[in-house]
Formats: C-alpha cells, sequence, structure tokens
C-alpha cells in the first residue's frame, strides 16, 4: 500500500527543517534537503510503527 503525506519543509539559516501535517510527532531537521527528506521517512516509519504497537495494545 503506497500512503502520500504532506511534508512541509523550510530553511532555517544552514539547516532544513521539516513536519508531516498528517502525522503528530513527525517532524525533523538536516543540512540538505537529501538529509531532512531520508530523516522524514525514517520519522514517518517509526510513527506509523509505534502507533500500529499502541492501538493494538487498546483493542479488546
Amino acid at each position: 500500500m503506497i500512503r502520500e503525506y504532506t511534508a512541509v519543509i523550510e530553511k532555517h539559516g544552514g539547516w532544513f527543517a521539516a513536519y508531516v501535517e498528517e502525522l503528530p510527532g513527525v517532524n525533523t531537521q538536516g543540512r540538505t534537503l537529501k538529509e531532512v527528506r531520508e530523516n522524514l521517512k525514517e520519522a514517518i516509519t517509526l510513527i506509523i510503527e509505534a502507533n500500529k504497537e499502541l492501538s493494538a495494545g487498546h483493542i479488546t
């Protein structure tokens, strides 16, 4: 399954800061655009996995 998210990337000085609107907690930074995009992919994966684990614990 392919999912699409809206990433907001802003440049602040020598760094890029980024977050994903649809997934609270997904935010990161990087020195280059490539680095911040890679970091976003990793952060998305981690948050989705954590959310799956949390929701599995609450299903009765």
